[in-house]
């Protein structure tokens, strides 16, 4: 059955969607995305994703009515055979006459798909170290990925699967997910600042962690803190919570698994997936 995808509004397989060159998600990648994960067909934090897609439109001042969105989104899950997997949804500022770095009001361009996943065939990762070279809005969902490409594939040629960042020493997140670790049998995350996305399966663990009454803090941490760490997990959408067993380039082995991260794992899938 071919893939299905959505076009401002229309509902086609995705070899029928055509889109112009002219687009300034092609041109400039002048446009936002969220991707949304689904569970025997039932959206997984729905209305927080429509949210943060709401913040990162009104960030890059893209006008898109965000219930067009909902609707189109809604649309194409009801339209699929899939029960389980994610829709990949984008909003562009829309299409130009002439390439030009000014925008003017134009109608937006949405454009989504539909992908089959299992959420539950995790493997440990094992990721690099990097530094942070993107731009300073990584609070915006932005579709302008090239840093976070260039270093994945950088680590891919490793044999990793994921890196992590940090800015002059600063921990800030995944290529494509934030980061947890813990210490001391206590919980840590990076918090929240343009550098970082609000993650939303982040904040679904951190209102685990604090219903577990778990011990947590949010703060500023480095690399040394790694070297210390019993434990460190990465979290997103497609990723869920999944164990780091090293970090290749810090000679560091750790253990994918501890208590922490299984009452937190056990909790998540518990309150998601069943």
């Amino acid at each position: 059955m071919p893939k299905l995808a959505s076009y401002n509004g229309k509902v086609d397989s995705i070899e029928n969607i055509k889109v112009s060159p002219m687009s300034r998600a092609f041109l400039f990648s002048d446009s936002v995305y969220e991707v949304i994960s689904f569970y025997k067909k039932k959206f997984i934090d729905f209305e927080t994703h429509l949210d943060r897609l709401k913040h990162s439109l009104n960030e890059t001042k893209i006008s898109c009515s965000i219930e067009d969105c909902k609707t189109e989104i809604v649309k194409l899950l009801n339209e699929s055979r899939f029960e389980d997997g994610y829709i990949y949804y984008q909003v562009s500022r829309g299409v130009d006459s002439i390439r030009s770095h000014f925008f003017e009001e134009s109608d937006c361009e949405r454009f989504g798909f539909i992908e089959e996943f299992s959420f539950f065939n995790q493997s440990p990762l094992k990721v690099m170290l990097v530094d942070d070279i993107r731009w300073q809005r990584c609070d915006i969902k932005s579709t302008s990925l090239l840093g976070n490409v260039l270093q994945m594939n950088d680590a891919k040629s490793i044999g990793c699967n994921e890196i992590l960042m940090h800015k002059n020493g600063e921990l800030t997140e995944g290529g494509a997910s934030n980061i947890f670790f813990v210490k001391d049998k206590t919980i840590f995350t990076p918090e929240l600042s343009t550098n970082i996305l609000p993650g939303i399966t982040r904040y679904q663990v951190i209102k685990i962690i604090k219903d577990k009454k778990l011990n947590f803090e949010e703060g500023s941490y480095g690399i040394d803190d790694l070297k210390e760490a019993s434990s460190i997990w990465f979290t997103s959408t497609t990723k869920g919570i999944v164990g780091v067993e090293e970090i290749v380039n810090l000679e560091t082995k750790i253990n994918p698994e501890c208590e922490l991260l299984e009452i937190c794992k056990n909790a998540f899938v518990k309150r998601y997936f069943s």
